[in-house]
């Protein structure tokens, strides 16, 4: 279905280039332009495709792990290897907060660092995770990582989380918004010949 939206575009340009539009983007926004509702409906289509596949891949093919850990020990999430180097102790603004702080690799690669923990908030007497997320824009993933606890000894159980294509949810949205603002965007041609015939039956209507 995706590859026939494209398809749709594809022709219509091609076909738009080979009348005479002077560039590729000339003839696509000119075949854009003729018939919005057409094109944007189809822009919509392509959101819905983006949306179940990111579904699909949450569904399908997310992983979860969990470990205890001490200091200086690792985990494996998905293609993620976490390195457990500490908690840190601190007080906030209205909450105590304990934070587990990780360094992530991809392979030998050292990718970035996460903290993941709890906050203690003093008026209210309650808990709340403080989860820690990395996404990975290139590869659509999301890396969640959940402190469930932490021990006085140092070591913490963490709970990891890895969702794949999850990041084409997002986008889908974005596509969504675009194919709407597309089909709905005022048509110039229609509203002159809106307004050409009710000119004209408001000349035929009698005095």
């Amino acid at each position: 279905m995706l590859t026939t939206v494209v398809l749709e575009f594809v022709r219509g340009t091609r076909a738009r280039k080979a009348i005479g539009a002077e560039s590729w983007w000339a003839a696509f926004t000119g075949l854009v332009a003729r018939n919005r509702r057409r094109y944007g409906g189809y822009v919509v289509h392509a959101a819905i495709i983006v949306l179940l596949i990111g579904a699909i891949g949450i569904g399908g093919f997310s992983t979860s792990r969990e470990a205890r850990l001490a200091p200086g020990e690792a985990m494996t999430a998905g293609d993620y290897r976490l390195v457990y180097t500490g908690s840190e102790e601190r007080r906030g603004a209205n909450a105590q907060e304990v934070r587990a702080q990780l360094d992530v690799y991809r392979g030998d690669d050292r990718v970035g660092t996460m903290e993941a923990g709890k906050n203690s908030y003093f008026a209210e007497e309650q808990t709340s995770n403080e989860v820690g997320i990395r996404t990975d824009w290139l590869r659509g993933e999301d890396l969640f990582v959940i402190a469930d606890r932490f021990y006085p000894d140092g070591s913490v159980v963490l709970e990891t989380i890895v969702n794949p294509l999850v990041n084409l949810i997002w986008l889908s949205g974005l596509i969504f918004v675009l194919g709407s603002v597309v089909a709905m965007w005022p048509d110039a041609r229609e509203q002159r010949r809106l307004a050409s015939r009710f000119a004209g039956e408001g000349a035929a209507a009698p005095a």
